[in-house]
């Protein structure tokens, strides 16, 4: 079994001058990081490894929601998940070490958005309901995928396990 989390970058701002791939953090999305980390802390959903895009919205995502792991966790930063389409997404996931069990993509809409509707084929109605619906910022979706290494991951074959956004998450407090 191999387990997929995509994490999509927490809310960025969009300041005048500066350009898409340098866009920092807006405050909510300062305030959110932190609050996925923990929740993936909490339920025991930490990842062999990380594989986070480039920009720095999403290494700063990252770096405030691994804050809350309790742990130093293997990380690498990926320049080909930054405004990567599915097909290079799964290119990325394909090459993943047969070693890792877990593997997380901290990474961009409409990528990650798309790669999960094409990548899975059940899992609970209400969180496969929200995630047809839209995959939010800082939002996480938890795949797990049938499969003996990586090479082995398919479009449909995948069990959608969770999907967290930060507004279910303050929800159920």
């Amino acid at each position: 079994m191999r387990r997929l989390i995509l994490f999509r970058h927490a809310k960025s701002e969009w300041p005048a001058g500066v350009e898409d791939h340098e866009r920092p953090l807006a405050k909510r999305g300062r305030r959110t990081a932190p609050l996925m980390g923990a929740f993936l802390a909490r339920q025991d959903l930490l990842p062999d490894l990380t594989l986070v895009s480039t920009a720095r919205r999403a290494m700063q995502t990252f770096e405030l929601a691994s804050a809350e792991f309790g742990a130093k966790l293997e990380w690498k930063a990926e320049p080909r998940l930054y405004d990567a389409p599915v097909n290079a997404l799964l290119d990325v996931v394909r090459q993943a070490p047969p070693t890792i069990s877990t593997l997380m993509l901290v990474g961009h809409n409409p990528g990650l958005e798309e790669f999960a509707r094409q990548h899975v084929a059940g899992g609970p109605e209400p969180d496969l309901s929200r995630l047809r619906e839209k995959f939010p910022t800082a939002g996480i979706a938890v795949i797990d995928f049938n499969a003996k290494d990586w090479t082995a991951v398919e479009t449909d074959r995948g069990e959608l396990k969770r999907f967290e956004t930060p507004k279910s998450l303050e929800d159920t407090n």
